[in-house]
């Protein structure tokens, strides 16, 4: 099949570059001119394991190229893409649908033969059919499908999740959409992953309900955290407990400083916005958003108490600023709330995180950065541990306690056993776990 990838962005990229190693051929297609620039280089816009061996692999092979040219781009392909940016509107809230509207104009009046548009932007419901008014309207000559196609894409193990999803949503309104669909996605059913076709509406849906109810669980465990440390349980534990119900389940049970990046917090948002315009409020997720905001400045008021109470005159050191580990993705990560409040209690602070550095200097240019964990350690008063990157795990915390100024190590992550940590003479602090 010919695909027309719009947007060459971390869901673009990385769906485009899957599709092409399935043996698709395909174009990825971006306005930014740098950005093109630099993936025919081979150099990646994002960090995301493997994304660059894969990249470079299928443009060899001649089954990936990049373009700013839309209009050639879509000329002769048999589904076009659509993966740009829907952030949440500056304010009210809903998803700012208008790079999406912009490019299924853009791709009608490029077409050049029956065609199907698929969104792959996480979109609110009834974004299809909007979608649909528009190319109709720009090419009312032409037979244009439209089909919703959420992704379900985890930055640092993205093309894994491309590869071997749970399942693949297709919300489709016509037989030859569901045609043109299974096809593209014929690599997978053939290895028996549940192809779930329904209607577009439902598949919008499914989006945001699914990251909504993983945002609750997170919070949900955040907030038996804070339970926990009430009444000296461990949350570890507690988690442990109720993961092996098979009901539950054990995944994101695992209590930190709050969810960020690209996806939860604007989607948790999208979703209670849509609630109210169509009178069926989510009070849950409502809730959910609302605690979550809390949660991350809390962390920051969580080092000040772990340093008596006062961090005016001190530095502290955060070790991981990106939102989670193995991406460079800096979006609503909870270290800029952190961060904030430490620097409006009077703290200096440094930051080292293996990737996301270059992000974190552009949205917190007044804090100090380090070139590696024991670098940014030297001379603090308090570390606190904020994303769990593979290379904070096994610190010699022995150094990090003669590196510190005052022996303060905070673990938002409970990356190590209480014990250990209390071993090496450092005052340990935690979530949810019993000192």
């Amino acid at each position: 099949m010919r695909i027309a990838m719009i947007g060459s962005g971390y869901v673009g990229l990385v769906s485009g570059a899957c599709f092409s190693d399935f043996g698709h051929t395909v174009v990825c297609v971006d306005l930014d001119e740098a950005k093109i620039k630099a993936l025919e280089a081979g150099v990646m816009p994002i960090y995301e394991p493997g994304l660059e061996q894969l990249v470079e692999r299928n443009v060899r092979d001649g089954r990936l190229s990049f373009s700013t040219d839309l209009k050639a781009s879509v000329a002769g392909v048999d589904a076009v893409f659509i993966a740009v940016g829907t952030p949440s509107r500056r304010g009210d809230g809903h998803a700012d649908l208008s790079y999406v509207f912009a490019a299924a104009a853009e791709v009608a009046r490029a077409a050049t033969g029956p065609l199907v548009v698929v969104d792959k932007s996480t979109v609110p419901v009834g974004t299809g059919d909007e979608v649909e008014r528009i190319v109709r309207e720009a090419r009312p000559d032409l037979q244009i499908d439209v089909v919703s196609n959420p992704e379900f894409l985890r930055e640092g193990a993205a093309i894994e999740d491309f590869k071997r999803p749970d399942r693949v949503v297709l919300g489709v309104e016509s037989e030859r959409a569901q045609e043109v669909m299974a096809a593209i996605y014929r690599p997978l059913s053939l290895n028996g992953l549940p192809m779930v076709f329904v209607a577009r509406r439902t598949a919008e849906l499914i989006k945001y309900a699914a990251n909504a109810f993983l945002a609750v669980k997170i919070t949900f465990i955040n907030e038996i955290a804070d339970l926990c440390e009430a009444t000296g349980a461990n949350v570890q534990d507690v988690a442990r407990g109720i993961g092996l119900d098979k009901r539950i389940g054990s995944k994101f049970l695992h209590a930190g400083p709050g969810y960020g990046g690209s996806c939860f917090p604007k989607d948790t948002l999208a979703l209670v916005k849509t609630g109210h315009d169509f009178e069926a409020p989510v009070r849950i997720v409502e809730t959910v958003v609302s605690i979550n905001d809390q949660r991350k400045r809390a962390m920051g008021r969580k080092i000040i108490a772990a340093c008596g109470g006062s961090v005016r005159g001190k530095t502290i050191a955060l070790l991981g600023l990106t939102f989670k580990p193995n991406t460079d993705d800096m979006r609503d990560a909870p270290s800029l709330a952190i961060v904030q409040a430490l620097l409006d209690a009077g703290a200096s602070v440094r930051g080292y995180d293996p990737e996301g550095m270059a992000q974190a200097k552009a949205l917190m240019p007044t804090i100090d950065y380090a070139g590696n964990a024991y670098d940014c350690v030297k001379g603090a008063h308090a570390v606190a541990l904020v994303t769990e990157w593979d290379e904070f795990r096994a610190l010699d915390l022995g150094r990090v306690k003669e590196l510190l100024a005052e022996p303060i190590l905070v673990d938002l992550r409970n990356v190590y056993p209480v014990a250990e940590a209390e071993r090496y003479g450092l005052r340990y602090v935690s979530i949810g776990r019993p000192v």
